[in-house]
């Protein structure tokens, strides 16, 4: 029974850790979308920096999302 508890525990914290890791980088990386057209549309010969510079943030946001699957991966495995 004991054995069952730990588990279910396991289970509902790797959904936590998965619903809320997964927020942050959805929010994220719909801001830093949302600003780059904005900066695109008033500055249109900056399009190549501000593309660039747009994939640099959205790879770096998405690395939380990345680290919150890690954590949710060794609460199930330990």
């Amino acid at each position: 029974m004991a054995q069952a508890i730990v588990q279910a525990g396991k289970y509902i914290g790797t959904g936590i850790v998965m619903g809320l890791g997964a927020l942050g980088p959805a929010l994220g990386e719909g801001n830093i979308g949302s600003k780059a057209m904005e900066a695109m549309a008033r500055q249109p010969e900056m399009v190549g920096t501000i593309t660039t510079r747009m994939i640099l943030a959205d790879a770096i946001t998405e690395t939380t999302g990345l680290y919150a699957l890690l954590i949710a991966f060794m609460i199930l495995l330990f």
